[in-house]
């Protein structure tokens, strides 16, 4: 029983392991996966000891754990499992860094309380930041505990399969697109593990050769293969992210936040607009408030964010967001009042190298990658805040000097991905870009595009409906949107053209007051778009025909409209004149606008790679298990008839798989005895092998065909054979499955030899 229990302990702690790669698509690395592995060999380790230290209490080695020691031990690995994580993430305060503490667990509790924030604020893939790594590690521990109470307490490993689907439905709940096959495979062998654990101790009661680990490889290989092929098929959430977090987009409950999925509408559209910040800076013409970077584009959804690293608090860290050396700028300080604005995003000038905020005890993060301020658990509500930036100001000449980014970086990688789109982008882009010699020339070729009035785009809230079922494409087929259109779509082609961008969020500098400060409204919604040049770090450019007193100078880049205006600035008198061009009025607000046609398109999934990567895996799990499965099959073609010579081989072949060297020609009594010897004691153990080896001596030595088999001898066989399993430590056992060696050696008598070469004696 203490054998079968170590057994099924060791294989619940494997299984868990297997379940919880289910998890790999989830993160954007496999940092999750060590803590994860900690926390698992405690709650083994912690079950083996304390069911150990039970079994020495009731002095009763194989007891059944019952009354307090069966709660005690979960409890127990509870307790462990506290330990780790203290050990991991929150040893400050902890005696030896490993026991908790009161002020440990506060820590602790501070830890747990960010991995939550951050799965509101994380995308899949997430990045393993410490609060999603503390939680991710007490996750994978509370299943590990289920598990083992399950199989090993309960003595219900197959039930407790069942509990793996929680860890699988992680993926199934947060990714978009396929979850990969390593978080079916994973998951379907776990389950294969625990099923061998069950037969192991239910369907033959002992070491289950036959038919309990035939069955756990069926019931294994039906659950991977209907994994393969039905995975693909499984619903997904299309937002990619763990629930309310930042990659299926958030708005601010007053209505006066910016949604990350830059849904400006509901800012442009207000009848009335609503006064949200005033800003005193150190500067006249006062750039773009920044709010949020979009870096992930979809033709359904739109632009979107993936993940924000809130790992440091802005109080703790300076500058925050340099520019290269390379790139001019100009310091700014702004000390801004919040009035009705209430968003997690704080909007700062770009770049911001520091920002206090009044009352901040580090609930304000910044994100580096994205160069976003965000709160945690935190509003802008009410506050005031003043923020130091260095406003970047490059000249044209400057970056028509930038090279491309290098192949393989990882900010190409992030910022110039795009999904499949429509062959008619790709095209317009390749048309824009066209003998452009620099990444900036073609940057300036698109914003042309989108700025030039002879191509008949127009600025305009109310927009026709759609026919396409892509935004984008609708777009820029009916030339018709306001800002979200123009930087989403100005940003794509930018990508298409294989730079890196991204559209930024925020707020234009607003209008300003009797008192030198400025005031933001809603009017002042904006979405703009950044491009990384090599050198110069993350540049803006605006393709959005608004009103002239919103715009921010940008001299790096005028519009088309913009240049012809200071061509035609001073015509001579007697030549004639273009009417003036009517700029987009500050009020182009329209309550009633005609949303567009929002018609999913189907996703499709090629099972192709999937079937080839599940024929590979099946492959050299099939080479691997080739011994055992010859082992199985000759197992059962000798007790098929109950016939005592294939009895007897049959012992014979278990023996040598564990190591136990036999002589050819020794007697089976000598055998017998030798066997006994190697045995670990049992009650009936000796009577078992002195009936086998009766049994072998009277089918060799006897009349042929004489007498009936003897019923004993099943049950003989298998005393034997759990005698001699038990003592033989785990990995001598384990390779007696694995590889065995009566099986090896019979090949490798099978093969060809060289004259005089002995064929290689039964041990």
């Amino acid at each position: 029983m203490i054998r079968a229990d170590v057994r099924t302990a060791c294989a619940a702690a494997l299984a868990t392991l297997l379940g919880a790669v289910a998890l790999t698509p989830v993160f954007t690395s496999r940092g999750w996966f060590p803590p994860a592995f900690v926390v698992v060999g405690a709650v083994l380790a912690g079950g083996l000891l304390l069911r150990a230290a039970a079994r020495r209490t009731s002095r009763g080695s194989d007891q059944e754990l019952s009354g307090p020691w069966a709660v005690l031990v979960p409890v127990g690995q509870l307790a462990l499992v506290v330990c780790v994580l203290t050990a991991l993430f929150a040893p400050d305060g902890a005696i030896a860094g490993v026991l908790p503490t009161p002020s440990s667990l506060d820590g602790l509790g501070g830890v747990l309380a960010d991995g939550a924030a951050e799965v509101r604020e994380q995308a899949t893939p997430a990045l393993p930041l410490t609060g999603l790594l503390a939680l991710t590690t007490l996750f994978v521990g509370l299943v590990a505990i289920l598990v083992d109470l399950l199989a090993v307490t309960a003595r219900r490993a197959a039930v407790a399969g069942l509990v793996l689907l929680v860890l699988v439905c992680v993926p199934v709940g947060t990714v978009t697109g396929g979850i990969g096959l390593p978080a079916l495979v994973g998951p379907a062998v776990g389950f294969a593990v625990l099923l061998w654990a069950d037969q192991q101790r239910v369907l033959t009661g002992l070491h289950g050769w036959a038919g309990g680990g035939g069955t756990a490889l069926r019931i294994g290989a039906v659950a991977l293969v209907a994994g393969v092929l039905l995975g693909p098929l499984v619903p997904i959430r299309p937002e990619g992210s763990f629930g309310t977090g930042l990659g299926g987009g958030i708005g601010g409950s007053t209505g006066t936040a910016l949604d990350p999925v830059a849904e400006l509408r509901g800012e442009l559209s207000r009848p009335e607009p609503i006064d949200l910040l005033r800003v005193d800076a150190s500067v006249e013409d006062l750039g773009y408030l920044r709010a949020v970077a979009l870096d992930q584009y979809d033709p359904e959804q739109g632009w979107t964010l993936s993940n924000l690293d809130g790992e440091t608090a802005v109080i703790e860290r300076f500058p925050l967001a340099p520019l290269p050396p390379r790139q001019p700028s100009r310091p700014v300080t702004a000390a801004i009042e919040v009035l009705e604005h209430d968003d997690r995003f704080l909007p700062v000038p770009t770049s911001p190298l520091s920002v206090e905020v009044d009352g901040d005890t580090g609930d304000w993060r910044f994100d580096g990658s994205t160069g976003t301020v965000f709160g945690r658990d935190v509003t802008t509500a009410e506050g005031r805040y003043r923020v130091t930036a260095a406003e970047p100001r490059p000249s044209a000449e400057l970056l028509s000097r930038a090279v491309p980014l290098p192949e393989g970086s990882d900010l190409q990688g992030r910022f110039g991905s795009l999904p499949e789109l429509d062959p008619s982008i790709g095209a317009l882009a390749a048309e824009l870009t066209a003998g452009a010699a620099t990444p900036y020339e073609q940057v300036r070729r698109i914003q042309d595009y989108l700025t030039d009035r002879a191509n008949g785009f127009t600025y305009s809230l109310s927009t026709s409906p759609g026919t396409t079922g892509d935004d984008l494409l609708d777009f820029l087929r009916l030339k018709r949107g306001y800002c979200e259109q123009y930087a989403g779509a100005m940003a794509v082609l930018v990508r298409q053209a294989g730079l890196p961008a991204r559209v930024a969020l925020g707020y234009t500098p607003g209008e300003v007051q009797p008192d030198g400060t400025r005031l933001v409204t809603s009017d002042d919604a904006h979405a703009w778009v950044e491009v990384f040049f090599q050198g110069s770090g993350w540049v803006p450019f605006d393709p959005t025909p608004i009103a002239i007193d919103r715009r921010v100078a940008l001299p790096w880049s005028p519009r088309v409209t913009d240049r012809r205006e200071d061509l035609e600035e001073a015509p001579a008198p007697s030549a004639p004149t273009e009417a003036p061009p009517v700029e987009v009025p500050r009020e182009d607000r329209v309550p009633e606008a005609v949303p567009q046609a929002q018609t999913p398109q189907e996703a499709t999934t090629s099972l192709r790679p999937v079937l080839v990567t599940a024929g590979a895996v099946a492959g050299v799990a099939a080479l691997l298990a080739l011994p055992g499965g010859l082992r199985l099959l000759q197992r059962r073609r000798r007790l098929a008839g109950g016939d005592p010579g294939g009895v007897w081989d049959e012992l014979r072949a278990g023996a040598t798989d564990l190591g136990i060297r036999l002589d050819p020609a020794w007697t089976p009594r000598r055998v017998a005895e030798e066997l006994t010897a190697a045995a670990r004691p049992e009650p009936g153990l000796a009577e078992a092998f002195s009936t086998l080896a009766r049994a072998e001596e009277a089918a060799a030595y006897g009349p042929p065909g004489g007498g009936t088999p003897d019923p004993r001898l099943p049950q003989a066989l298998r005393t034997a054979q759990h005698a001699l399993l038990a003592a033989r430590p785990l990995p001598r056992r384990l390779g007696a499955r694995l590889w065995p060696a009566s099986v090896l050696d019979g090949l490798r008598d099978a093969l060809p030899r060289r004259p005089g070469t002995a064929p290689a004696a039964v041990r």
